[in-house]
C-alpha cells in the first residue's frame, strides 16, 4: 500500500493554487499519465462543494478508469479526494493550503492500492519518483498559468 506526503513552499497565492488543484476537468492538459478527466455531477454539501469525477490513466500497457469524489472546502482550504469505483482497492488523497511569508505552503498527502497484484507492483517500482513528478507538474501548471514569482 504505497502512500506518499510532501509539504512545498511555492511563490503563489494559497487561493491560486488551490483553484488549480480543483480545476480537476484540466488535469489531462499537465499531469503526467492522466489522459481524460469528466466529471459526472457536482453539488453542494453544506459549505463543501462536491464533484464526482472521472478519470483515465495511462501507465505503460495500462489504461485504467476510476471514480473519485472530490469534495472542496474553500473556507479550509483543503481538497479531500476518495475513491468510487475503478481499479483499486482503495484511494485517498488530501491538500491543503496555507499562507506563509513569500507564497503558500502546500501539503500534499495520498494513500492507495490497486486490485490488480502486478499493476500494484509495477506502480511500487516507480510510485516516489511519479508521485514527485505529479507534484513538479502542479508546480509547472501554476508557473505558466501565474508567472515566475
Amino acid at each position: 500500500m504505497p502512500s506518499h506526503s510532501e509539504t512545498r513552499h511555492l511563490p503563489y497565492q494559497p487561493r491560486q493554487m488551490y483553484d488549480l488543484v480543483a480545476d480537476v476537468a484540466r488535469y489531462p492538459e499537465f499531469l503526467p499519465w492522466c489522459a481524460a478527466a469528466r466529471i459526472r455531477r457536482r453539488y453542494q454539501d453544506g459549505a463543501a462543494e462536491v464533484m464526482e469525477a472521472d478519470l483515465v490513466i495511462r501507465f505503460k500497457v495500462f489504461s485504467e478508469r476510476f471514480g473519485s469524489r472530490v469534495t472542496l472546502f474553500p473556507d479550509e482550504m483543503r481538497i479531500v479526494t476518495e475513491y468510487l469505483d475503478g481499479p483499486f482497492k482503495f484511494l485517498k488523497s488530501e491538500w491543503t493550503f496555507s499562507e506563509a511569508t513569500g507564497g503558500c505552503d502546500i501539503s500534499f498527502y495520498v494513500d492507495f492500492e490497486f486490485k490488480n497484484a502486478v499493476l500494484q507492483k509495477v506502480i511500487g517500482l516507480v510510485f516516489n519518483e511519479a508521485m514527485h513528478r505529479i507534484v513538479r507538474a502542479f508546480e509547472a501548471r501554476a508557473k505558466e498559468l501565474y508567472g515566475a514569482a
